[in-house]
């Protein structure tokens, strides 16, 4: 081999010990990596992860919102009124809230009963009076009274609860008028929505005293009626207070639904009627006691879920 082959040996082994040196100096992790995005730009190393996404640093660019900032930089930046807030999703959660509140703050109340009537009596009104003895009689027996907790005969009936040394409960409502809760309310609640509150009046209720007072009242007694006659609750007295207010109601159910086959004679003697504020504890003391008969652990059932 002459002087000039060996040179050119030589150089292409230098030459390949080159490339071989310069492909190890670039060699990554992970071979996708090493593959251009399309169009060119960034491999995909340069990347940052914002909360549960992965956004290549070019990417940034192109999104409506910042993507450099951390997640916990946009929960504490002031900003205007979202407009989620107004959406139906956020109003379930709302809604949720007001469920677990109202749980929350009524289970532990005991025997309660619920008592309605209008806002619009004044106090020493002969409905605000009577609600008031009416309060102060049921707490004298043990019974927590819950109201709405506004004025009127929610007032009287607070008062006379909270008079009486008993539990005073107002679940208020959100009005396009604003109704404070009154000063007689130990234990107040407030709701948005008309359904949720209605839901603490059942279910933490052992009965319904019903005196005079408008739509919300007559709602109030149409929708324990209608729980009463489809069976989803047992036991559950409700009880008119004001046989001249009530009477043409009564006299009107009977002449028109039982007549016209609406309903059953049997689901209007579902009300009982009196102007005695101690009748009212008596029916109330009367269905209890059937309540309590019935239970499982009287009768050794067991649990009936």
């Amino acid at each position: 081999m002459t002087t000039s082959e060996r040179d050119a040996r030589d150089r292409r082994v230098d030459d390949e010990r080159g490339a071989t040196s310069r492909a190890a100096d670039t060699r990554i992790d992970d071979p996708r990596e090493a593959i251009p995005p399309p169009g060119g730009g960034e491999p995909m190393s340069e990347r940052r992860r914002s909360g549960r996404l992965v956004i290549r640093r070019g990417a940034a660019d192109k999104l409506a919102e910042d993507a450099t900032m951390t997640e916990d930089q946009k929960l504490l930046a002031p900003t205007g009124r979202p407009a989620f807030l107004n959406t139906d999703p956020w109003r379930s959660l709302r809604i949720l809230s007001e469920f677990v509140e109202g749980f929350d703050a009524l289970a532990g109340l005991g025997p309660a009963i619920s008592i309605f009537g209008s806002a619009r009596v004044l106090p020493g009104s002969p409905a605000y009076e009577t609600a008031r003895q009416i309060g102060y009689l049921l707490a004298k027996d043990g019974y927590t009274v819950i109201t709405g907790g506004g004025p009127g005969v929610m007032e009287g009936a607070n008062r006379g609860c909270q008079e009486a040394g008993g539990m005073s409960v107002g679940c208020n409502i959100e009005l396009p008028h604003e109704q404070s809760i009154n000063p007689y309310v130990d234990l107040g609640v407030e709701f948005r929505y008309f359904f949720a509150r209605k839901v603490m009046f059942v279910k933490y209720a052992d009965g319904f005293v019903i005196l005079p007072g408008g739509y919300g009242t007559m709602d109030e007694l149409f929708e324990a009626l209608t729980l009463i006659q489809t069976g989803k609750i047992r036991h559950f007295p409700v009880v008119l207070v004001g046989s001249a207010f009530y009477g043409g109601l009564l006299a009107w159910l009977r002449a028109k639904l039982v007549e016209e086959q609406m309903v059953q004679a049997a689901d209007v003697d579902l009300i009982q009627v009196t102007d005695d504020p101690a009748e009212v504890v008596e029916i109330i003391r009367r269905a209890g006691r059937r309540r309590s008969a019935e239970r499982p652990e009287a009768t050794g059932a067991g649990d009936g879920g």
